[in-house]
């Protein structure tokens, strides 16, 4: 890819993406931005297997923006990282197009595995603020990571996963959530099930009081009762 046509892309995907943005000169000051930058640089290197410069040049840019991407990871086409600092990812990661990742997101590993040890994320995944994908599975496209996840197992296409560890708590989201970017208006699985408990309890109170109704009618009724 040309720088021209890098910058005319990174533009698009910034002005689409995020509000706070009035004008394409300030697509140059956004970490995203010099971030990718650096790190396209860097995978060419990577790819020829320049290993140390490649690891010099996205260190730099990590110095600068505090986004650290290893120049080893495979990012598709439209990769959008909100504000950015605390970003981390990994060495054997794989992104698809159209990715959001807002700050504080880790694509990590769990442990000294060797081969592939870090996600892969299909088309048009979002992961929220401050959450941690750890491991070598794949978040199907479409899918939605709620912030402060800890996800370490496989998401379903289309799902909203929410909790630590992260679980699926939403499927058929119908929608890409770049189109919307809602961080917030997630389901709260917590809450769900203390609703559910609440419920059960009040439908065994009802139960024991029927129950002891029942009893004391056939006390009364045996004469034990005046």
């Amino acid at each position: 890819m040309g720088l021209i046509r890098f910058i005319k892309e990174e533009i698009e995907v910034i002005r689409e993406r995020d509000p706070a943005i009035h004008s394409n000169m300030e697509v140059f000051l956004y970490p995203s931005f010099k971030a990718m930058l650096y790190y396209r640089i860097a995978h060419r290197l990577y790819k020829k297997k320049h290993y140390f410069l490649a690891r010099w040049i996205s260190q730099r840019g990590a110095h600068k923006t505090g986004i650290e991407i290893h120049p080893g990871a495979k990012i598709g086409k439209g990769l959008f990282i909100d504000h950015g600092h605390g970003v981390i990812i990994g060495e054997t990661t794989v992104i698809g197009d159209n990715v959001t990742l807002y700050q504080g997101v880790t694509l990590g590993g769990t442990g000294k595995e060797h081969g592939k040890r870090h996600p892969t994320l299909g088309n048009n995944v979002m992961v929220s603020a401050g959450a941690k994908v750890l491991g070598s599975f794949t978040i199907g496209e479409n899918s939605k990571i709620g912030a402060g996840s800890v996800v370490l197992e496989e998401v379903p296409p289309n799902s909203t996963v929410v909790g630590v560890p992260g679980r699926v708590i939403k499927r058929g989201n119908g929608y890409a959530p770049r189109e919307d970017m809602n961080q917030v208006d997630l389901p709260n699985p917590v809450q769900e099930d203390i609703q559910n408990l609440q419920h059960a309890n009040a439908e065994l109170i009802n139960r024991l009081l029927d129950v002891e109704k029942e009893i004391h009618l056939l006390k009364r009724e045996s004469g034990k009762t005046p």
